[in-house]
């Protein structure tokens, strides 16, 4: 009899025979696998896709999902008895062209992902991208991006030999059975119901790709994803890939991609097989699919019948690109169906209301093993090695699940699929969802606003642009080169200035607060987090939340307001999950979100003393109001709570109260502060501000894959002063603060560089990390970057950061740049 956990896995396609596998191989033999069709060609995506495999990414997570895949899909061959492994995955290796200078570009900026993450890619000529794919017309092209170790996945012979593996080792695999229900008793899973019967279990994992948001259904789960369908083809006979090779070898070309035509092509022998993401969003209702009974390679209830009119355009571009084509025809094609979702990542986690109820879904073949490897290690070891945050359902705020808002965002998605996508660039729509109270008087001063989790936030005010011309000589910003000069203004230098040499008003509204209260909220945020939280009323404390094994989850700012009462500054949806889960079980604790009733201005600068002060009664002099401690208030009539708080490093404070009040309170700080010329500030001077402390953004800066000590926030960790807490055994742990790497602060040399984040950095020539924030320093003149790198680089020491393929030279630098001596804040 098996000791482990009865697992049940809802989905036998690729995502799902992996879980199988990666269980198995982890000693959790009691593993039954369900699908509606039978087996192995069930009629899922994974029986139709085309199984490109493209490594890098603009996220490290889905790069390294990639790199996984293609290492483990590599040696599957072995289970099938075919030596090498190439009908598993044919490492031919990947070439994306460009046909345009900013295609050009950013193959150039994708090449730096790539060299980052340890991937081989290289930048390469026309001459060499005809070598590599010899039907390309170079007239066409500029350039190319070629990765040798990217390739083709055969994913049904790939899920057949998981199949084989898995149940070697006890996994149960069932095809042509029907899931019905979720059988669950006190709020945890008992079994899956099906059309044969109940199937017994103690974890219930769907992997049922598009079919996921039914599944989801039977435990009341949202599963924000929309199944779209994906034009695929395969022409005639190309003449020109007639007797080329083994008719064994499926393909011997690299695998391509035209993206500046949203089109990809791979040989399938002497013919061509061309996908296209350039035909309208095509959204596919469940309820009209073709049942699964009788599933075979040519009908599957995933594949739709092909609309040969969106496909028209795309087959000249593709006959223009490639000259062989003009001799043939499209052969067959299908309109395939696939799952996406609002932000392009799959969605991975537990329910919330159901224990034991897991989902791993929206997720392709490219990413799939790397995905079930992470599913796996959550399951077996309470972690994945891999950061999840970008991947987590729990990502999302509430608005972001209705079926409108998952409709549109991932039809986006869809549509922008290939496209050239800028790291600031802010969604179109929808807009306007979330506004704080001041919204109106930020219209009026020209706010030009980006949006997060639907939250309008101003990046910059257009009403500051006439203090442009004021810039005292070191403050005015050189000029940027294009790319870093796209959703930004020089106005950000004016908003910085006004910050540490007058007063600046920012709204803090969309940052996440949670109201943590009752008789154990106490103890329970004592064992969450960090830092001591048994101080007196006022106190503030800046904590994290760790994983057990000392990786950081998230970083908190504490208030205590009340004996029994805290308020909780978080960083989303995430946080909103971990408490509201980690207190299901207490009954002497709420959890209560409260962002949306509340709203929060920061006024920042040496002067604002000067303006908040005479508004207010409470003593609010240094003496009467340290730095990191909080105080109830009235500020012109207004209640509010005011933590002495500042991410700028600069004196001030947080002000916070309730929505209603929210446009009273600007309007009285802003009258207050026009004699000594407060200005509204937005988020570019923001993000400078905070580089030049030092401050770290969790989720950018630091993640589950780092430790406090590795990420320099090590002094929030105070085991000496507190009992047990999460990760304490392993930040305690003899050697746990001797690291290797360390989150490092960058100048750039030459004054004007300014990267945007994910770059590869050298040192002494060879790839030692990537820059995770960067910004222009305006106090100090340059840009700066923060980066991983490792441990030990003495200020000073010279690096390279590599930015659109070109040499960015950096050093070392001490940090905080501004005020180590925290003078400014203290006053």
């Amino acid at each position: 009899m098996s000791t482990t956990p009865r697992v049940v896995v809802i989905g036998a396609g690729i995502v799902g025979a992996n879980l199988a596998d990666e269980l198995t191989a982890r000693g959790w033999t009691d593993v039954t696998v369900l699908d509606q069709g039978p087996l192995p060609l069930a009629g899922g995506s994974t029986s139709h896709a085309p199984g490109l495999v493209f490594q890098t990414n603009a996220s490290k997570t889905m790069s390294e999902f990639a790199s996984y895949t293609v290492e483990k899909f590599l040696g599957l061959g072995r289970v099938l008895g075919d030596g090498d492994g190439a009908w598993c995955f044919n490492q031919v290796g990947g070439l994306e062209v460009a046909t345009t200078p900013e295609r050009l570009a950013d193959l150039h900026r994708k090449q730096g992902w790539a060299t980052a993450r340890g991937i081989p890619a290289e930048v390469v000529d026309v001459d060499a991208c005809v070598r590599l794919h010899p039907l390309i017309d170079p007239s066409r092209i500029l350039g190319g991006l070629h990765t040798p170790t990217d390739g083709l996945a055969k994913a049904a012979r790939a899920v057949t030999a998981l199949m084989r593996r898995a149940a070697s080792r006890g996994a149960v695999f069932r095809g042509s059975t029907r899931v019905t229900g979720v059988a669950q008793q006190g709020g945890r899973v008992t079994g899956v119901e099906t059309d044969q019967g109940l199937v017994p279990a103690d974890i219930v994992v769907s992997c049922a790709g598009f079919w996921g948001q039914a599944i989801g259904d039977m435990v009341g789960m949202r599963v924000p994803l929309l199944p779209l369908a994906h034009q695929y083809v395969v022409t005639g006979q190309v003449p020109d890939l007639v007797g080329q090779g083994d008719e064994q070898v499926e393909a011997r070309l690299p695998i391509l991609r035209h993206q500046d035509q949203d089109l990809y092509y791979r040989e399938h022998h002497d013919r061509i097989g061309i996908g296209s993401y350039a035909h309208r969003p095509m959204p596919v209702s469940l309820a009209e699919l073709p049942e699964t009974d009788d599933v075979t390679e040519a009908r599957q209830p995933s594949m739709l019948p092909f609309t040969e009119e969106d496909f028209a355009p795309q087959w000249e571009e593709s006959r223009l690109l490639l000259p062989s084509l003009h001799d043939a025809k499209v052969d067959s094609g299908f309109n395939g169906v696939f799952s996406f979702t609002p932000d392009g990542g799959p969605l991975i986690g537990e329910s919330p209301d159901v224990a034991g109820f897991w989902i791993a879904e929206a997720v392709w073949v490219t990413h799939s093993a790397g995905v079930a490897r992470s599913v796996a290690q959550l399951l077996v070891d309470g972690r994945s090695q891999i950061d999840l945050h970008g991947c987590s359902v729990h990502r999302f705020d509430e608005f972001q699940l209705a079926d409108d808002y998952v409709r549109e965002t991932s039809q986006q998605n869809f549509v922008e699929i290939y496209d050239v996508v800028h790291p600031l660039q802010p969604r179109l729509s929808p807009r306007e969802v979330r506004t704080s109270p001041f919204h109106a008087r930020q219209t009026d001063l020209g706010a030009v606003f980006g949006e997060s989790h639907g939250w309008e936030r101003p990046h910059w005010y257009e009403a500051n642009a006439p203090l442009v011309a004021e810039l005292p000589p070191e403050w005015a910003p050189p000029p940027r080169d294009a790319w870093s000069a796209r959703f930004h203004s020089p106005i950000a230098a004016v908003e910085a200035w006004k910050t540490r040499t007058a007063v600046a008003m920012y709204d803090m509204t969309p940052l996440t607060r949670i109201e943590v209260s009752g008789r154990g909220a106490l103890a329970f945020l004592d064992r969450l987090t960090t830092g001591k939280m048994d101080k007196s009323v006022g106190a503030v404390t800046y904590t994290l939340a760790l994983d057990e094994a000392g990786g950081i989850r998230s970083d908190l700012t504490v208030a205590r307001l009340g004996e029994d009462l805290f308020q909780v500054g978080a960083n989303g949806p995430l946080d909103v999950h971990l408490l509201e889960q980690a207190a299901a079980a207490e009954s002497d604790v709420t959890v209560r979100d409260i962002t949306g009733g509340t709203c929060c201005v920061g006024v920042w600068g040496p002067l604002a003393r000067d303006l908040v002060q005479p508004l207010t009664s409470a003593d609010l002099s240094h003496e009467g109001l340290k730095y990191f401690r909080a105080t109830r208030a009235v500020i012109g009539g207004v209640p509010v709570t005011a933590m002495r708080l500042s991410y700028v490093g600069e004196l001030g404070w947080e002000i916070y109260t309730s929505a209603e009040y929210g446009q009273r309170l600007w309007d009285v700080l802003w009258r207050a502060g026009r004699p000594l010329g407060v200005v509204a500030a937005g988020r570019a001077a923001f993000n400078s501000l905070r580089l030049e402390k030092g401050y770290r953004s969790w989720g950018a800066d630091m993640t589950t894959e780092h430790s406090p000590y590795e990420a320099g926030v090590g002094f929030a960790v105070r085991p000496s002063t507190k009992g047990e807490f999460v990760g304490r055994e392993a930040v305690t742990a003899p050697g746990a603060q001797d690291v290797t790497r360390s989150l490092t602060c960058l100048t750039v040399d030459d004054g004007r560089s300014v990267v945007l984040g994910h770059e590869p950095v050298l040192v002494d020539g060879e790839p030692a990390g990537y820059v995770t924030s960067a910004a222009f320093g305006h106090t100090v003149g340059r840009p700066i970057a923060y980066a991983w790198l490792p441990a030990g680089l003495a200020p000073g020491t010279p690096v390279d950061i590599s930015y659109f393929g070109h040499p960015v030279r950096a050093t070392v630098a001490s940090e905080p740049l501004v005020d180590p001596e925290m003078a400014r804040i203290r006053r």
